[in-house]
């Protein structure tokens, strides 16, 4: 590798070191609107990236709460699916995105609030209190 090379990487490196953090929205409650397919493609987008359950109801009326984990997008909405967990079965399932009517954010969102800066603030707090043995530690899902 040459230096030319090295050296654009770690500028690279530098520079995501120094984006700014993402603004995640209050999803916690919420029902989106599904009325067209890039509706539907971004409200599963959103599901995806939230750390709660979601019901999600089927065209045929069936009901799902579901943990989203993974997705793809296709050039169709029944090319695209999700891959889910659900309390009511042991193994991952996978949902084309064409059978999905609508969605709610049900669950509690396990990340709100939850900031790196407030922990690292906490930190030092407790550091300069002279408490011993504090790291990082995650917080109960029982809350």
């Amino acid at each position: 590798m040459t230096a030319e090379v090295l050296k654009y990487t770690i500028e690279q490196v530098e520079a995501l070191e120094l984006a700014p953090g993402t603004e995640h929205e209050q999803l916690e409650g919420s029902i989106p609107e599904m009325a067209s397919d890039d509706e539907v493609r971004a409200a599963l987008e959103k599901a995806f990236d939230y750390r709660g359950d979601v019901t999600i109801t089927l065209k045929n009326g069936e009901k799902i709460e579901a943990y989203i984990f993974n997705r793809h997008t296709g050039a169709t909405l029944a090319e695209s699916w999700v891959q889910y967990f659900t309390p009511k079965a042991a193994d991952k399932r996978k949902l084309s995105y064409a059978d999905i009517a609508h969605l709610a954010f049900s669950g509690k969102d396990r990340a709100a609030g939850k900031h790196w800066e407030d922990w690292v603030k906490a930190y030092n707090e407790k550091k300069a209190a002279g408490e011993k043995n504090i790291g990082l530690h995650p917080d109960s899902l029982e809350s």
